[in-house]
């Protein structure tokens, strides 16, 4: 039998989707933008700007809700590896394992021989990349006793049989589970399959069922084969779009609680009875709130065993039996939930049911919740890891090295408290035992790898331990396109490195809103680093005459940006006229490292020497490219051993020359007006 309808949205539907979701609270939010540290109070040093909101698109849940979030909840394969699969072996064997995963489906994977199921297994989250997630000719099905599965924002498609439309002849579901407990189902889209596009059976409870797209098809969605009375089971803003029949049929459920849903297009066959909407059969008890009904026949109907209440939905050119009767039972007695109003339901449940692009490209790793420690977080991400990978740090201090070496990039560690200060990442290694990455308490070797709202400290004790090499580092950095927003330093000797894998190599280092302190070359490496808009503290020694050195840079000789400080304050409690500026570092003793140094239209504490650049290691400062161009405050100033840029050289150290490259790398036009 052809498929005989075509599938349209509702009329002004996509016009109003952007009103209704501003209206409904699903709007993107606006970064507020976090205050500079220029100009600000000390007391910012330790707790920094409140973090903001950064612009994301609509937010998704990453947990589910209904009747999936009881008993216990449902996590899928939160606590397990990462991996990315693109072929039938690879989902079969990670879907399968009997450890925790989290499945990312990367494009289009078609099941042989046609109709084929993979198992699902415990402990498992399936979730499609964007919108190429597609799992073709075959189903996934839950076998009994199976839990604790998140699958999401999947594409599954084409199984049917030609001539085969009832499914009597071939059992191939889109999902189908018996006796299982605790699965969320969402932003999938079913179509075309051999019998039913999704099949919850045989006393399986706890599910959840949102933001589906059902379409194209005879039977939906059916629900029951069993004589117990045991399912609970939600099922809220899918869409419902040329499907004959099981929209869904609910046996012998329990609670089935259905709100905001969308049915339009039913397949217009002539069959009186098998072409209906929603169905309460058995000793179901269903509620029905706020959803909306077009061009249905037979919208909702119960068994005279069943308990149907609906109130609130809109019925539009729908035809038939509208039943109504007993009490059914309450869902808030469950559990929380928003209903939309029922009005909004076409244009809000077309627009944001199914597969969506921003859903699956971002892997979600909670510490201490999923992961008990960052380093086990970033342990779950694979290597070669091509999707963005989260991971959000929970309020606390973690008293632990970490380290992202460089094949695991597009890594965010994301600090989750309201500031900086709350997240803290410490350890105590100097650099006597290991170098500076060994003594780094966090390293990055990655490229891509971002760092929000959190704090990085070394709290070795210098004072109390006597060592040759007194050098503690708080963030040792050698991979290319690294932001730090909203985060602090601290340490006292070699508390930020900004480094590359090797002299004439170039990687790139973005620090906005940030807070820097520490006493000896403290801001130092080779990379090409932007500083702006952030508080740099220079410690107090106790020296009346030398207290330390801000930066040490060991700038490639042919690379012509090395650390640019601009918009930002300089602050000290040391003496007057005892902090230098900056020394060169020539590593080894490599006379190719050419430190580049420019600070900027940024305030000067008294602290700064008049003559703020001094040699290192025999090299002479005046060998090395030191300049200020328009700084302020009562450490600046202009004389013969204070290099200042002209205008002209200035218009081509902005911070976009600094961080350009190749490839136009831009992170700091996220923060432009």
């Amino acid at each position: 039998m052809p498929y005989p309808w075509s599938k349209r949205l509702p009329g002004r539907a996509l016009a109003a989707v952007t009103a209704l979701v501003a209206a409904l609270g699903l709007a993107t939010v606006s970064p507020a933008g976090a205050a500079g540290a220029a100009g600000t109070a000390g007391a910012v040093a330790d707790a920094g700007p409140p973090r903001t909101a950064h612009p994301s698109g609509p937010r998704w849940a990453e947990q589910p809700h209904g009747f999936a979030s009881l008993a216990g909840g449902t996590t899928g394969g939160r606590g397990g590896k990462v991996v990315t699969v693109r072929t039938q072996a690879e989902l079969a064997a990670y879907a399968s394992a009997a450890e925790p995963y989290v499945i990312r489906v990367a494009g289009s994977i078609a099941v042989e021989p046609f109709g084929s199921s993979i198992t699902v297994a415990s402990d498992k989250t399936v979730i499609g990349v964007g919108t190429s997630g597609e799992i073709v000719h075959g189903e996934l099905q839950l076998k009994p006793g199976t839990h604790n599965v998140i699958i999401r924002n999947l594409t599954l498609r084409d199984s049917y049989v030609e001539g085969d439309w009832d499914g009597k002849t071939n059992d191939f579901d889109g999902i189908q589970m018996d006796s299982v407990h605790h699965v969320w189902i969402d932003h999938n889209r079913f179509t075309r399959m051999g019998d039913g596009l999704l099949d919850v059976r045989k006393d399986s409870q706890y599910v959840t069922v949102s933001h589906n797209r059902f379409d194209d098809h005879n039977k939906a969605f059916g629900i029951g084969w069993t004589d117990n009375v045991t399912t609970q089971i939600t099922i809220d803003h899918n869409w419902f779009s040329g499907t004959k029949q099981r929209n869904p049929s609910a046996d012998n459920c329990a609670y089935a609680h259905l709100y905001n849903n969308y049915l339009s297009a039913q397949v217009a066959d002539g069959d009186p009875v098998w072409s209906y909407g929603n169905w309460a059969r058995g000793r179901t008890r269903m509620v029905i709130e706020n959803s909306y009904y077009d061009g249905v026949q037979h919208p909702h109907q119960a068994d005279a065993t069943a308990e149907l209440v609906e109130r609130g939905s809109i019925l539009k050119g729908s035809t038939g039996r509208r039943d109504e009767w007993g009490t059914a039972f309450d869902p808030r007695a469950f559990y929380s939930y928003r209903l939309d109003p029922a009005a909004a339901v076409p244009a809000l449940v077309t627009r944001f049911s199914g597969p969506q692009r921003d859903l699956g490209t971002d892997t979600v790793l909670d510490v201490p919740a999923a992961h008990p420690t960052v380093q086990a977080a970033v342990d779950a991400v694979p290597p070669g890891n091509d999707g963005a990978v989260t991971i959000r740090i929970a309020p606390g201090t973690y008293r632990e090295k970490v380290r992202v070496p460089a094949d695991k990039p597009r890594i965010t560690l994301q600090g989750t408290g309201r500031n900086r200060s709350d997240t803290v990442i410490v350890y105590d290694t100097p650099n006597e035992y290991g170098g500076s990455s060994a003594s780094a308490t966090v390293l990055i070797a990655a490229s891509d790898v971002t760092a929000r709202n959190l704090t990085f400290v070394n709290d070795f004790d210098e004072a109390a331990v006597e060592l040759k090499g007194e050098q503690a580092l708080a963030m040792k950095t050698t991979g290319d396109r690294i932001v730090f927003e909203n985060t602090a330093f601290k340490g006292n000797q070699d508390t930020l490195m900004t480094d590359s894998p090797r002299l004439d190599a170039i990687s790139r280092v973005y620090v906005r809103d940030a807070y820097i302190e520490g006493d000896v070359d403290f801001v130092y490496g080779r990379a090409t680093t932007v500083i702006e808009r952030s508080l740099i503290r220079a410690l107090d020694r106790g020296s009346a005459t030398n207290n330390g050195y801000v930066t040490a840079a060991s700038t490639w000789k042919d690379n012509p940006y090395g650390f640019l400080i601009t918009r930002s304050r300089i602050v000290s409690d040391a003496p007057a006229g005892t902090y230098h500026l900056g020394r060169p570092w020539h590593p080894g003793g490599n006379p190719d490292a050419v430190g580049q140094v420019l600070i900027r239209e940024t305030e000067l504490p008294a602290a700064v020497k008049s003559s703020p650049w001094t040699d290192m290691g025999g090299y002479s400062w005046r060998d090395a490219r030191f300049s200020e161009y328009r700084n302020h405050g009562p450490g600046a100033g202009v004389t013969a051993d204070r290099p200042q840029m002209s205008a002209e050289r200035a218009a081509d150290h902005e911070v976009a020359d600094y961080l350009a490259g190749h490839d136009g790398w831009a992170p700091h036009r996220r923060h432009l007006p």
